[in-house]
């Protein structure tokens, strides 16, 4: 039992969960085109395999959420030309991203998706692929919005390695002339063993198919940015493989819980422990997270990479903001669930054990 007590303070002192990176700003149905050009390669193709993984590390922000420490994505193939990862933050505030090959001026180009909710308001923008510099020791992709290019907003990707610098850009709602630094996050490649079912699953990725047509989207539009989600030209609801993971979360009545204390649910690739023993080396293979507030006891995980994870539910009884000696947590060290193709898949776990 001593042992026991040991790995689980252990682990909960060792756990941190920083809040995910928001941007601040937020019905045509275009099908598919699958269309395959062999004669030539998609410029920039090679950043659909470079950045396959789960990438963690900080953020420099100029949005209100600020800058911070830890920010994690899980980029996993969900067809065979296209990548995404998800993070939430709580209820209101997500961010995804998307990496796709698509029909554009009568040319196969490479696509950026990105957006999410804040504060509960929702935008989704798109960028193409308008320069790029491979070479041995570095390799530069910069997206800009399809309409209006880089005055209005900007995205560049660098790799050096196992390192990747994400760098978005924006004219802050076309106030200012010229778009500026909106946030930089500097990742690690921490896992690559996560991606590999998708991988597999996808045997050519990444090929030359288009993922979408996006010959016509964005026809009449000053800007490739939607705040109406109804217009957006690839929904949620179109992108493909996904699926989503529902958690409730059960309160014992051993314990006492107060209004506005702060829960949080973390899910893994890999086990955090072996039986009760921890192990902090598996911390790299975090892929998802999400904040609460009691008495919250439910939240769905939405465009999930299918597979098998791991859930670890906390409650910060001192709101101190990490999990320590007082603090509330899951007895169940080993509570796995699978996510499937295009379903929901429900997971209950129970608060009942105080951290020593």
């Amino acid at each position: 039992m001593i042992e026991r007590n040991r790995s689980i303070r252990l682990l909960y002192i060792a756990i941190i969960f920083i809040s995910a990176c928001k941007n601040d700003e937020s019905n045509t149905t275009d099908k598919p085109k699958n269309t395959t050009d062999t004669t030539q390669t998609v410029e920039g193709i090679s950043l659909l395999s470079k950045i396959t993984g789960i990438w963690n590390g900080p953020v420099t922000s100029t949005t209100a959420l600020g800058s911070y420490t830890e920010w994690i994505l899980d980029f996993r193939p969900i067809s065979s030309s296209q990548i995404s990862a998800k993070s939430e933050l709580d209820s209101l505030d997500d961010i995804l991203m998307s990496f796709f090959i698509v029909d554009y001026n009568g040319e196969q180009k490479l696509a950026y998706r990105n957006g999410g909710s804040f504060a509960g308001y929702h935008r989704i923008a798109y960028a193409v692929l308008d320069s790029t510099d491979e070479t041995v020791d570095q390799s530069y992709y910069r997206f800009s919005d399809f309409v209006k290019g880089k005055t209005r907003d900007y995205v560049e990707v660098i790799f050096r390695n196992d390192s990747m610098i994400l760098s978005a850009y924006t004219n802050k709602y076309n106030t200012l002339t010229t778009a500026e630094l909106h946030m930089r996050w500097t990742a690690t490649l921490m896992d690559t063993t996560s991606s590999q079912a998708a991988l597999t699953n996808f045997s050519t990725y990444p090929t030359q198919t288009s993922a979408k047509d996006f010959s016509n989207s964005f026809a009449n539009k000053t800007e490739a940015i939607y705040y109406d989600l109804s217009d957006d030209p690839y929904a949620d609801s179109e992108q493909p493989y996904l699926g989503s993971t529902t958690v409730n979360i059960k309160f014992s009545n051993s314990l006492t819980y107060a209004n506005g204390d702060k829960i949080y649910l973390v899910i893994t690739t890999q086990p955090l422990f072996s039986g009760y023993i921890y192990n902090a080396a598996n911390l790299k293979y975090r892929s998802r997270y999400v904040i609460l507030t009691y008495p919250s006891n439910s939240f769905t995980f939405t465009q999930m990479h299918p597979g098998k994870y791991y859930i670890y539910p906390s409650y910060d009884n001192n709101n101190d903001g990490a999990i320590s000696s007082g603090d509330y947590i899951s007895s169940n060290f080993s509570n796995s669930f699978t996510v499937t193709e295009k379903a929901n898949t429900q997971v209950s776990s129970t608060i009942d054990f105080t951290v020593p």
